[in-house]
């Protein structure tokens, strides 16, 4: 529970020492400090910005007032104590027995308030209790897993005072730890963990495709040990029934390892418990994998190699980087060849996606939705560019095309029966297994669907816990997420929701009208939960919003593998563009440069593509890395890449 305070002018002590392994001591501007007396009051603290630097808590003074000691307890759990001894020293020894900081952390919008709710009486003047008080912003769950948060924190330290020592300390208090927003941002960092997709066929040439799993790890108590230990724990409660984890259950750090450090080649050995003692060859360097991805982002020159060993120390397997794109598929699995939007004369056309120049040549696709043989408003590629999916000017008629000259449409696929335009199908998307999602807005009967290979009678995807009416569907690379704006009430949000395909699983995750109209579950389920001639049961379960800031969400895509860009509005306020993680938090970095009238936006899943925009004052638009926005064409919108 740590404070974000600002100085009250007041004569203070100075309640944290600061280490520096290399260079000694060093203060740092804005570092929070205790007041000798007088009330506690929530303050903004400086976000730190050396990463080298290291603070740590001060122990209780002897005969400190309660007051001193409630705010002494909250500025140690915002220290970089390991295992937050110098906390449990303000505790009784009762409390600290009982006490779990690692339950979950809050986060509140600003510091916590501490006022004195009972400052002793003349029948009990050992006794003091203190309320702490603020507004959500943010939890962490005993996982680490990120989730936005609101409404009222408020929570209650009871302290007593030894008759013995005379001393005040905490005897009551709640379970896991509270701070500010600033110092969240300083003292957490976010990580993808990586795990298999296990309700999705793999790839064509046998490779499980990766998911990524966010967390928060504290950044300078040992990340990468954190890191690997919560990789080892595996998946988050929300993603774990659709991803499965190579490591075998129990897996862990062999006992007495506390710490993993690479070596002077950038290579980490990683010792196991015997829990993983017996895996195969194929598994360990699946395993190995799981490893690398999730390590490649935590420094600046990632991890070149893992080594995974036994309890006995003998190894299991190795595997290096170049090694690991051959085991398992992180991301987008092929680099996208093209950019796409519809043009002027509603044609899918598309530009080289290795083209930085902003006057790159525009040319129509291959095939009838190229050539103007139906006119269009928006269209999907599929991710290996071989096939398209158009939506007619009208919003009423989805089509399906080769893109190979002299291809014909032939019959939409799907029609809407939609009053308006704004009632009818939406932008399409393909998924990393070839099948099509679109929702059609028909007020009369909204409903999300898949043409399982873009073809076929649509299947109706079940949205339990889904209140609204789908506005825009965005399918990721890994098959298991969906991306979807959800309109209610004149307001649009962004949802994340988990795609599951057997009936087992949807059932026990939240039944519904449609579930309850379905029939009884398989008797024997294959891998995807289904009898064989059978069509599977697919649902998108437990949505959560992600942009709960925003009330007016106008177009989204998919920006890396756990990363959206959004164009949106808060409440009373302009549009802007940015960068948003799955599970709802800001990621670090700069926001894309500002542009006006945006109605649609594109990104790759391979970051280092350029974004693509539709903006109704300048037309097509790309910001190239390191530059500003450039015109493509004036004439043109609805811009896609692949998926």
């Amino acid at each position: 529970m740590g404070p974000d305070r600002e100085r009250d002018g007041r004569r203070r002590e100075t309640v944290r020492t600061l280490a520096y392994a290399a260079c000694g001591a060093v203060l740092l501007a804005g570092c929070a400090s205790m007041p000798d007396s007088g009330d506690l009051r929530s303050v903004e603290s400086t976000p730190r910005q050396d990463a080298q630097v290291r603070v740590f808590a001060q122990a209780p003074h002897e005969n400190a007032p309660p007051g001193q000691i409630v705010q002494g307890f909250l500025e140690a759990l915002t220290s970089d104590d390991p295992h937050y001894e110098t906390a449990l020293k303000y505790l009784t020894p009762r409390a600290a027995k009982q006490w779990r900081p690692d339950v979950s952390t809050t986060v509140l919008d600003g510091g916590p308030t501490a006022d004195p709710v009972h400052a002793g009486s003349r029948d009990d003047p050992d006794d003091y209790a203190s309320a702490l008080t603020g507004d959500r912003f943010a939890t962490l769950d005993s996982q680490q897993s990120y989730e936005p948060a609101s409404g009222q924190y408020q929570e209650t330290l009871h302290l007593t005072r030894d008759r013995k020592s005379g001393q005040w300390r905490i005897d009551d208090l709640p379970q896991g730890i509270v701070m500010g927003k600033s110092d969240f941002l300083r003292n957490y960092t976010s990580v993808n963990k990586y795990y298999f997709a296990s309700n999705t066929p793999t790839e064509a040439d046998g490779k499980p495709v990766s998911v990524a799993d966010p967390v928060y790890v504290r950044k300078k108590v040992d990340p990468m040990t954190q890191t690997v230990s919560s990789l080892l724990a595996g998946p988050s409660r929300w993603l774990g029934p659709v991803v499965r984890s190579s490591f075998p259950t129990g897996t862990a750090l062999k006992k007495g390892v506390t710490s993993l450090t690479p070596d002077d080649q950038n290579r980490l050995t990683v010792p196991l418990n015997d829990k993983a003692s017996r895996v195969g060859s194929a598994k360990c360097t699946e395993m190995a994998a799981q490893l690398l991805y999730t390590l490649q982002d935590l420094t600046p020159t990632g991890v070149d190699e893992v080594a995974l060993q036994r309890a006995n120390g003998s190894q299991l397997c190795d595997l290096d980087k170049n090694r690991a794109e051959l085991v398992a598929a992180r991301g987008v699995a092929q680099h996208p060849e093209f950019q796409y939007f519809i043009d002027g004369k509603h044609r899918l056309v598309r530009v080289a996606g290795d083209s930085l120049q902003a006057s790159a040549d525009v040319t129509p696709v291959p095939g009838a939705l190229g050539e103007g043989e139906k006119q269009l408003r928006s269209a999907a590629v599929s991710r290996d560019e071989d096939t398209a999916a158009g939506v007619s000017l009208d919003g009423s008629r989805l089509y399906v095309g080769s893109l190979v000259s002299g291809g014909s449409l032939g019959e939409p696929v799907l029609t809407s029966q939609g009053a308006t335009k704004a009632d009818r199908l939406t932008t399409p998307s393909w998924d990393g297994d070839g099948d099509l999602w679109v929702a059609d807005r028909d007020l009369k009967k909204p409903r999300l669907l898949l043409l399982e290979k873009g073809a076929g009678d649509p299947l109706e995807v079940r949205t339990p816990g889904l209140d609204g009416r789908i506005e825009a569907v965005r399918v990721a690379a890994d098959g298991v997420r969906v991306a979807l704006i959800v309109e209610k009430g004149g307001l649009r949000s962004l949802y994340l929701g988990r795609i599951q395909r057997d009936e087992a699983s949807a059932a026990a995750s939240g039944g519904s009208r449609q579930e309850e109209a379905a029939g009884p579950g398989p008797a024997k389920p294959s891998a995807t939960g289904q009898k064989a001639g059978e069509r599977p049961v697919v649902s998108v379960l437990e949505l959560h919003s992600v942009t709960p800031q925003l009330e007016e969400v106008t177009a989204m895509s998919w920006a890396g593998d756990s990363r959206l860009v959004v164009v949106g509005r808060e409440q009373g306020g302009v549009q802007q563009m940015g960068y948003v993680q799955v599970d709802g938090s800001t990621p670090v970095g700069s926001a894309p440069a500002a542009l006006t009238g945006v109605k649609g936006v594109a990104a790759s899943e391979d970051e280092r593509l350029p974004l693509v925009a539709y903006s109704e004052e300048d037309g097509i638009v790309r910001l190239l890395s390191g530059s500003k926005w450039q015109k493509l064409v004036k004439e043109g919108s609805a811009p896609v890449y692949p998926g």
